[in-house]
């Protein structure tokens, strides 16, 4: 399997993208999931640029996946439905001339962090809607778009948004596995990860860990191969599909607060089960003495600029030595 690195984490260093797959190329990394990009930075991506990309990538054996689309039809700061089949048109047909059929996709909420937005159970109806009318649009240009598991909906929760799509794995719906986001949204990594295997077509390969406190629990990402995440039995499970299956290192500073003694807030998790609250429990112990030794600390987002460049190499190189 290839190891690359998404764009994300060098944002700080304000390349374009023909510099970041450079960077990429120079520093072991075999290729890039561009998952997104600065206003800016999209307002200059045309045919040529796509061209350079594409170019540079099939000329250096690196390969190349695209971001930018979304799945949640409505504005996360008014919640007014919006249209986005226009954007995901505009993104599967930017991945086609890039000779990609990967576009990942994150809206990137907090749903229920936020108790002004619209149920769980609505918003999965209404991105049903949207992206059934635009499975033809997709398979017209041979591309997936791969749903980050991010701070929006569960591995269960999208098992059954698929299902309202009428989609099967490898057609025109997938998913973005980001590892660590899982722990997010009360998951344990590696249970969820097997349940969701079969839609998995691109990675967030994201180390972190948890840790137990009086106003919940506090997830955050840890430096590959630091954290508490058994990253070697989830590529593990990637491999074994016998798809191919690009490992995209994500990694950035901050930390994310569950209170699950609210509640109200726990409430917003039906599918948790025991087994899996238990098991992410032991998680926040090891995390507690590994941090009490001095083998992790969090990262503040703040820090993140002036870490990202070694930390990321530093990433590339422990991930390529836990495929060996």
């Amino acid at each position: 399997m290839a190891a690359g690195i998404d764009n994300y984490c060098l944002f700080p260093l304000n390349l374009s993208p023909l510099e970041v797959l450079k960077w990429a190329e120079e520093n072991g990394a075999n290729g890039v999931q561009f998952s997104g990009l600065n206003p800016e930075v999209a307002e200059k991506v045309d045919k040529a640029c796509l061209k350079d990309l594409a170019s540079y990538a099939l000329d250096k054996g690196l390969y190349l996946e695209w971001g930018g689309a979304q799945h949640i039809p409505f504005d996360l700061k008014t919640w007014k439905k919006k249209g986005i089949a226009g954007i995901n048109q505009k993104m599967a047909e930017q991945a086609a001339l890039l000779g990609t059929s990967i576009v990942r996709s994150c809206s990137g909420g907090l749903m229920r962090w936020d108790p002004q937005s619209p149920m769980t159970e609505t918003l999965l109806e209404e991105m049903a809607k949207s992206l059934r009318d635009q499975r033809q649009m997709l398979k017209d240009n041979n591309v997936i778009l791969a749903i980050e598991t991010h701070f929006e909906f569960t591995t269960h929760e999208l098992l059954r948004l698929f299902d309202r799509c009428e989609a099967v794995p490898g057609e025109y719906l997938g998913i973005c596995l980001d590892t660590m986001n899982l722990l997010t949204m009360l998951e344990d990594p590696v249970i969820s990860t097997r349940r969701i295997l079969p839609w998995v077509v691109c990675t967030h390969i994201k180390d972190g860990a948890v840790i137990l406190n009086h106003q919940g629990l506090t997830t955050f990402p840890v430096e590959t191969g630091k954290g508490v995440i058994d990253l070697p039995k989830i590529c593990d499970f990637l491999d074994l599909t016998k798809r191919k299956i690009n490992l995209t290192i994500e990694d950035h500073g901050g930390k994310f607060s569950l209170p699950v003694f609210d509640p109200m807030f726990l409430s917003k998790f039906p599918d948790l089960t025991a087994e899996e609250f238990a098991r992410i429990l032991r998680l926040a112990l090891q995390t507690e003495e590994r941090m009490r030794s001095g083998e992790m600390t969090i990262t503040a987002r703040e820090e993140w600029p002036q870490l990202c460049e070694a930390r990321i190499k530093r990433d590339i190189q422990a991930l390529k030595q836990l495929l060996l």
